[in-house]
């Protein structure tokens, strides 16, 4: 019963949230500029807590996210430019497809450790980008000129639900085993825990929502090129879950509103952004080595702060 009033306190709240965003939208006083920093955010938010499930749950080092937002980004396009598909169809069908590319890629590589996982992910992600820059369909190196079909409610409610998702799976039985996989693979193994089932089930929840932010930045850039999907994004994706807190879905959620302010915000210095953006994460990472929650999440600091209140009581 608790659990159910803290869930429906955080959906009204989200939803207030929602509301005062697109009220600020609706009467102009958010401009184009800030939108797009909105569902920009959104973006981020679910790149980062879909990469969170591969490493921050399961404990598998990926650094080939990029790969599956450029599946979801490509796939969708296709779908509502070149098929006339609605909106909603190409999510989806983008999202499908990088599930599917994320199995076929998991299958194989997830018997892998560390360095050599890490190796493997980012050359898939590497040969999707290659495969779009010669595929003339999509055009090429010249990128795919895309209508703006992305708006606040779709880029909300998608970052939302893949929230609300990847928080029940993590406090689910299948999440309780993907996290046995992280503190130790062998134990976790030896107690009867299909270990490769449970890598891959993450990994291929994590291309699919890493999928349907594919679709909603496709379709809120007006054109894609390749290069938007290169090694280098999937090192942006990875800072956002190790700057957050290896294993905290908060604080995963919480680094990438924060760096998509700041990279938003230096866009104003272009000169000096990167070194800027890259002191901010140094300074961070100095002070706090374990990420910004490290592996708690917000409500358990608010527990911690409550018993404390109660022991100095007493």
């Amino acid at each position: 019963m608790k659990k159910s009033k803290i869930f429906w306190s955080y959906l009204i709240l989200a939803l207030v949230i929602y509301a005062v965003g697109q009220a600020l939208i609706s009467l102009n006083i958010i401009d184009m500029y800030y939108k797009n920093m909105l569902i920009t955010m959104c973006i981020n938010i679910m790149l980062a807590v879909s990469l969170h499930v591969v490493i921050g749950v399961t404990g598998q080092f990926s650094i080939g996210h990029a790969g599956f937002l450029a599946i979801g980004a490509y796939v969708s396009a296709i779908f509502t430019m070149k098929l006339g598909m609605p909106f909603i169809v190409a999510i989806l069908v983008g999202a499908i497809v990088a599930t599917l590319a994320g199995l076929i890629v998991g299958i194989p590589t997830l018997r892998l450790k560390g360095d050599y996982l890490a190796i493997a992910t980012l050359g898939f992600a590497e040969i999707i980008r290659i495969t779009f820059l010669n595929i003339d369909y999509v055009g090429g190196a010249a990128g795919m000129q895309v209508t703006q079909l992305s708006n606040w409610t779709y880029a909300f409610f998608a970052a939302l639900i893949t929230i609300i998702v990847i928080s029940n799976f993590t406090k689910s039985r299948h999440g309780r085993a993907c996290i046995a996989i992280r503190e130790d693979e062998i134990a976790a193994d030896a107690m009867g825990i299909n270990t490769t089932y449970y890598k891959v089930t993450a990994f291929a929840l994590g291309a699919f929502f890493a999928g349907v932010a594919g679709g909603i930045f496709s379709h809120n850039v007006f054109i894609i090129q390749p290069s938007a999907f290169g090694f280098l994004k999937s090192f942006d994706i990875l800072i956002f879950v190790v700057l957050g807190g290896l294993g905290s879905l908060s604080g995963a959620i919480i680094s990438a509103v924060l760096l998509t302010l700041v990279s938003t915000y230096l866009g104003n210095f272009p000169e000096t952004r990167m070194i800027i953006y890259s002191l901010v994460l140094i300074l961070v990472m100095l002070y706090r080595p374990t990420g910004l929650l490290g592996t708690k999440e917000i409500t358990d600091l608010f527990k911690s702060k409550k018993k404390g209140g109660i022991d100095h009581d007493q």
